[in-house]
């Protein structure tokens, strides 16, 4: 993003702050006069076939419109919103997360378009800023109707893996509405993905280092009987026969429980100059 670092000085004063909390007082809005006028949510969505039409405020009501009709979910989802979204823009300041608010509602509305007959939703706008934050603060944990402790990585990684699910099965609008709300995620963040993809690739091949150096080691202990080395069980505890002819270790399992192994006896000279015996 070095362009907006260029720019920030530039924009700063035209940047809108606490960009979170105004969301979720105009969704809270709509969430209440829905109540007594179901029918508003269904003109606040954005259908842009209804916008080549003229109604063209359904390119910003959109955003207004609530994540749910139940209120204890549609207030769990603004907590965690409000919580996540005043994270971001602390630690962006709030061009940068207007900037990033803004390339996800750019790139739903461009998109929606392909299928102008089809609503499109700001459900992924939002969960774009679910993914900047467990990126940012992956061992941060949410408390889940505050009560269930969950580390936000693993709630990002079950959000990956239901995007992969709905772009395989979903048709295309739903897989471009997909890529479109993490465009601005992928924009902000490639580096730092790049880097943990690179990172894990060296430990990989670090480990597979390891590995081979320690199977490259030559074994100073082994078990006569079932072959296993201190290699192979490194806390294992190896003894020596003292029964058997010559240096044969055991493990401990096998040590009192083998087969001494003996040397033939050498010939006599006795034996050696006896002639053998005709048929």
């Amino acid at each position: 993003m070095k362009l907006l670092s260029k720019l920030e000085r530039t924009l700063a004063p035209y940047a809108v702050p606490n960009l979170t909390l105004g969301l979720i007082m105009v969704q809270g809005l709509v969430y209440f006069l829905a109540t007594s006028r179901p029918a508003i949510l269904i003109q606040a969505l954005l259908v842009p076939e209804l916008v080549l039409e003229g109604q063209l405020w359904r390119l910003v009501t959109f955003v207004a419109v609530p994540p749910t009709t139940n209120l204890l979910f549609a207030f769990f989802f603004w907590y965690m919103f409000y919580l996540m979204g005043t994270a971001l823009e602390s630690q962006w300041g709030a061009l940068r997360y207007n900037a990033f608010l803004l390339l996800g509602y750019v790139a739903t509305v461009a998109v929606s378009f392909v299928s102008p007959d089809s609503p499109s939703t700001n459900a992924f706008i939002e969960a774009s800023v679910f993914l900047a934050f467990a990126t940012m603060y992956p061992e941060f944990v949410f408390y889940i109707f505050f009560v269930v402790p969950v580390k936000v990585k693993w709630l990002a990684a079950l959000q990956v893996l239901g995007y992969i699910y709905l772009f395989a099965v979903g048709d295309w609008q739903i897989r471009l509405l997909l890529l479109a709300s993490i465009a601005n995620y992928l924009l902000f963040f490639w580096r730092d993905i790049v880097g943990r993809v690179r990172s894990g690739q060296r430990h990989m091949a670090a480990q597979v280092g390891r590995t081979t150096k320690t199977q490259t080691k030559q074994a100073f202990h082994r078990c006569t009987v079932c072959g296993i080395t201190n290699l192979t069980h490194p806390d294992m505890d190896f003894r020596y026969c003292t029964q058997c002819d010559g240096c044969y270790g055991y493990c401990t399992e096998h040590v009192r429980n083998h087969e001494h192994i003996k040397k033939p006896a050498a010939p006599t000279d006795d034996a050696m100059a006896k002639p053998p015996s005709g048929p």
